[in-house]
């Protein structure tokens, strides 16, 4: 089995995009993988089901349907930080929960790819946030990185906040979000050579949405 934490640069910088298109990816080399969303903020009633989209798009991905309970066990309903909406609906995201449904899912597939919810430090609690939570799974972390005018920088911190956790960063993935972007290479070139761990592959800008066909380009790493 094999696993890895995929976190982000910011919100809304195709952190999901990029988990469905390495499943696709890994499934392609004949493997099952899932995905896995643990907390997702933000749902509704799709087809009588009380579902987040991110969590959806992973279930649709993935192998085989896990069931919501493992694949996302935390979901909230208001799209806004996590722990002000599990405050505001009653809810605790218990560690324990989760891990019990990660360890569920290894049991399952070959490979399960975690996905965090917005960047590297999002608060789940009072005393416990994203980072706590790929540490507590000790799993390496994929980072990725929205192309975009200042992801340098966020890049940058992202890679020292997750050395400073103790973590493993195993790789990166340039998701070009901006297709209008100026001195893309340029930027790509600069990361390149200032992160502390290999480029993954690099996501072009897809309009229509369609991870699979972007799998091609990007590889899990060694």
């Amino acid at each position: 089995m094999t696993a890895f934490f995929i976190t982000g640069t910011d919100t809304e910088i195709g952190k999901t995009f990029v988990t469905c298109t390495l499943l696709h990816a890994v499934r392609a080399k004949g493997l099952t993988a899932l995905g896995m969303k643990p907390v997702a903020a933000g749902a509704e009633i799709v087809k009588g089901e009380f579902i987040n989209e991110d969590a959806a798009r992973l279930r649709a991905a993935g192998s085989f349907d896990p069931g919501l309970a493992l694949l996302n066990p935390f979901c909230l309903a208001s799209p806004i930080a996590p722990h002000i909406a599990a405050a505001e609906e009653g809810v605790v995201i218990e560690p324990g929960k989760i891990r019990e449904a990660f360890a569920a899912l290894t049991e399952q597939a070959d490979v399960v790819l975690v996905e965090g919810v917005g960047g590297f430090r999002v608060p789940l609690g009072e005393d416990y946030d994203t980072a706590d939570l790929a540490r507590d799974l000790g799993l390496p972390v994929i980072l990725v990185v929205g192309m975009r005018l200042g992801c340098i920088n966020h890049a940058l911190l992202t890679a020292e906040a997750i050395a400073a956790r103790g973590l493993t960063l195993a790789g990166w993935v340039a998701n070009q979000i901006d297709p209008a972007m100026l001195r893309f290479e340029q930027n790509l070139e600069a990361l390149t050579r200032r992160m502390p761990a290999p480029l993954l592959g690099i996501v072009p800008f897809q309009p229509d949405g369609n991870a699979a066909t972007a799998a091609s380009g990007l590889t899990l790493p060694q």
